[in-house]
Formats: structure tokens, C-alpha cells, sequence
């Protein structure tokens, strides 16, 4: 019973290709129906999992990435169909490109790294969506809502890439200086026959 918030979230995993085909295929209400169905299922696995304490490593690594998967599908597919500007989408994914190359190499040099999400990555992650959904919108069958949609549309843009250039900058800034402070405190030790000893 405690894997079901993790199978959810596997099934909303593979729920990215039929939502991006549907995109692709400009079907937007179709597509439209399954991010309702992804952003339920997100919920849901997130309130069995804090209300029966079914948390676990894995869903914490799961759950963030289903969330990326379907985010850079959209991004990919609204960018090369001209809904989305393209300077806003390389903005969008070279932030998370380089957040998730520099998580690696730090990784690899030092320890093993848990990058909490600062304020201002939440309010990226948030505006992300808020976009995408601004953008979904603006392509349905819905009149008044999609103009308004279009008009909102261009404004959550920039927005966008201001928040997604920040947070980036953000995570270089914090975790440059870690990496600085961890390096500095190495090079004070020195390996002995005994072990490290201090060199100061």
C-alpha cells in the first residue's frame, strides 16, 4: 500500500508522451483534459503520501521529475509550434541544464548534494506552470477565455524569463560559494600515514 503515491506518480510520468502527442497533433482539449488528469493525480499522491506517512526517497525523486518531464515536453512542443517564444524556452530549459550539471559535478568533487528549492525557484517553478497554462488557453475553442489568454500570454513571458534567469543565478551564486568554502577547507588537510592531518 505504501507504493501507491509512487505508482501514481509513474502512471503521470507516462502520461507526458500522449499529453505532447495530443500538443503535437494541435488537439489542445484533449490536452487540456490530461493536465487536469496529471495535476489531480499530483495531488492525490501527495496528500496519501502525507496522510498515511508513504513517503519515501524514491517518490521524492519521482515526483519533482514527473513535473520537469511534462513542463519541458510542453515548453518543447509550444516552442517549435511558435506559441512560445524561443529565447523564453531556451531561457527555461538551459536553467534547469545547468542546475542539474552543476548538481552532478559537485556530486562527483565533493558529497552527494540535496538542492532544497529556494523562494524564488518555487515562484519559477509556479510561473512555469502558470504559463503553460496561459499558453493552453489561448489555443482552445473557448472565445472570450482564449483572447484573454492571448493577451495574458506575453506578459508571463517575460515575467518568465526574469524569475527563470534569477533562480538560475541563484543556485550558481550558492552553490559556487559551497564548493568554494568546501575546497578552501580541503586544501587545509593533508593526507598523512595516519589519516588527514590539518596543514595550517
Amino acid at each position: 500500500m505504501s507504493q501507491i503515491p509512487n505508482i501514481i506518480t509513474v502512471l503521470r510520468i507516462l502520461l507526458v508522451l500522449p499529453t505532447a502527442w495530443f500538443m503535437w497533433e494541435s488537439r489542445f482539449l484533449e490536452a487540456f483534459v490530461l493536465m487536469i488528469v496529471t495535476g489531480l493525480s499530483d495531488a492525490l499522491d501527495g496528500f496519501l503520501a502525507r496522510r498515511f506517512n508513504w513517503m519515501s526517497k524514491l517518490g521524492a525523486t519521482l515526483d519533482p521529475l514527473a513535473d520537469k518531464f511534462l513542463v519541458a515536453a510542453m515548453f518543447i512542443v509550444f516552442t517549435l509550434q511558435g506559441h512560445i517564444p524561443l529565447w523564453v524556452a531556451l531561457i527555461v530549459l538551459l536553467r534547469d541544464f545547468t542546475i542539474i550539471v552543476g548538481a552532478g559535478v559537485y556530486k562527483l568533487l565533493y558529497e552527494e548534494v540535496e538542492i532544497a528549492p529556494t523562494f524564488m525557484s518555487k515562484a519559477n517553478t509556479a510561473m512555469q506552470i502558470v504559463t503553460l497554462c496561459i499558453v493552453l488557453a489561448s489555443l482552445l475553442p473557448f472565445g472570450f477565455v482564449a483572447e484573454f489568454a492571448k493577451l495574458a500570454a506575453q506578459p508571463c513571458f517575460y515575467l518568465l524569463a526574469v524569475l527563470g534567469f534569477g533562480s538560475g543565478l541563484d543556485y550558481v551564486v550558492t552553490w559556487g560559494s559551497k564548493a568554494h568554502r568546501e575546497s578552501k577547507k580541503r586544501k587545509q588537510y593533508t593526507r598523512g600515514p595516519g589519516g588527514f592531518r590539518r596543514t595550517d
